[in-house]
């Protein structure tokens, strides 16, 4: 099948993203202009349009508009996702040969930004949910003892970056954690790609968007968590720790110069929906639906994790011995298509789309689940990965990636230097990163996890020559 034919395929209850349901929930001035002539927004960079690095233009003047009305000194609209944005963040914020403390949970964005701009990572662990096998936020007493181990590392940590919420829908108290590195001179990024509509301010019951926190840099992807298309993102800055010129000269090293029109307006539109009073209406009701959901649901019997973002549904497969892999096999199959499937759990993103009869389709589909797993796996725990509490690579992530390399068998690596990322995406959090030492305790893990993950952990690994 041709890919364009798959772009419009039936697929049922889509509860993937981007959140915009196929199209179902775009801002209504998008749709308008997807209705009219095919390719006639198809634009370059016109005078009278710009880009999102130009002084003027509509778009210059939108991104102004959009930074005084979130409460930004500066804004600018990203057409390489969040992941473009997040590495020219990383870029602005430290030198080659600084170091960025970050969480073992950072995108493998970030890592990719480090081997670019010989940047060392300084990874502090997080805490770890043995019961269902996700990453947690760090409260404020663990980021006091990472941050009294920083002392010791004898690195030039210049900045922090933050995870806020997972992909999961967890969420910490962001104002606290921010306000704590700033005290320790830290510039703070926070990757919000998850967490855009919490910028409406709403709904008390939804987290602190990390602009209101406090943060100096935030990413939103504004397909993953706003009805943006994807690849649509925006890039706040405020305060006076990072120079906006800096952030403009590292966006232009890895953005387009040819950015799509198309997705420039959607990154507008998307954000404008979040602001005006129909857009807010529409998303007040949809949290509230999607709360409903969830509860008739929990109280249906389907094992479903709490977390803080309700626009995002975690289904404990595990807790009743059904892989999340398994589990997600099975939706596709009676038609109900989730996010991510991982080996105790599978996410779903409600996003913008309409949930009437979603609860009694998935309860249907759960149940029969149920009855057809006649022999379900005993799970124990899932085993974490026990890092350190604080580490970074023994060798440049930049030196590594680019060194002379080959592949050896995982079970041989022991002293052995990654050259590579390992990463199973999504979620994309990367379990081995280029220059960090391959030590018996990790290989045994990643061995482990293999089981897990057969298609995304590799039994051989990349390793410096």
């Amino acid at each position: 099948m041709k890919i364009s034919d798959l772009l419009t395929y039936k697929r049922g209850k889509n509860l993937f993203l981007p959140a915009h349901g196929r199209g179902f929930a775009l801002p209504t001035d998008l749709r308008r202009l997807l209705r009219k002539r095919p390719g006639i927004w198809d634009l370059p960079e016109l005078l009278d349009i710009g880009g999102p690095l130009c002084s003027i233009g509509a778009i210059a003047v939108s991104q102004d508009e959009s930074a005084k009305v979130f409460g930004a000194d500066h804004c600018w609209y990203g057409v390489n996702g969040a992941t473009g944005l997040l590495q020219a963040s990383l870029l602005a914020i430290a030198k080659p040969g600084e170091a960025i403390l970050m969480p073992r949970n950072a995108h493998r964005s970030l890592i990719q930004a480090c081997v670019l701009g010989d940047i060392v990572p300084v990874l502090f662990d997080i805490p770890y949910l043995s019961d269902r096998g996700h990453a947690y936020p760090p409260d404020i007493d663990w980021l006091n003892k990472v941050l009294k181990l920083t002392s010791s590392c004898k690195l030039d940590i210049t900045a922090a970056v933050l995870i806020n919420p997972t992909y999961h829908g967890y969420s910490s108290e962001l104002s606290i954690l921010i306000k704590r590195l700033h005290k320790q001179g830290l510039k703070v990024l926070v990757d919000e790609a998850h967490g855009t509509y919490f910028a409406s301010d709403i709904d008390k019951g939804l987290p602190v968007s990390a602009l209101k926190a406090g943060a100096d840099l935030v990413v939103n992807s504004l397909h993953k968590s706003a009805q943006g298309i994807v690849q649509t993102a925006v890039l706040w800055s405020q305060g006076q720790l990072v120079d906006p010129s800096v952030i403009s000269r590292c966006l232009g090293l890895l953005q387009t110069t040819s950015p799509s029109s198309l997705l420039l307006a959607s990154c507008e539109l998307a954000l404008k929906e979040l602001t005006s009073r129909s857009g807010k209406r529409n998303l007040s009701s949809q949290i509230d639906d999607a709360r409903d959901v969830f509860l008739r649901l929990k109280n249906l019997g389907l094992p479903l994790l709490k977390n803080d973002d309700p626009l995002r549904l975690v289904l404990h497969s595990s807790y009743h011995g059904i892989c999340g892999f398994d589990a997600d096999k099975w939706f596709i199959k009676h038609g109900i298509i989730g996010e991510l499937p991982e080996p105790g759990t599978l996410t779903f993103c409600l996003g913008f789309n309409p949930l009437k009869g979603l609860a009694h389709a998935m309860k249907k589909c759960w149940y029969k689940l149920l009855l057809d797993n006649t022999s379900p796996k005993t799970y124990p725990p899932f085993p974490g990965p026990n890092f350190p509490l604080l580490s970074h690579p023994s060798m440049s992530c930049s030196l590594a990636y680019n060194s002379n390399s080959n592949l050896v068998m995982l079970n041989e690596a022991e002293g052995l230097v990654s050259a590579d990322l390992v990463c199973p995406y999504p979620p994309g959090i990367p379990v081995l990163i280029p220059g960090e030492l391959l030590d018996q305790q990790r290989i045994n893990w990643m061995l482990g996890q293999h089981k897990f993950w057969p298609n995304q952990i590799p039994l051989q690994v990349r390793v410096v020559s």
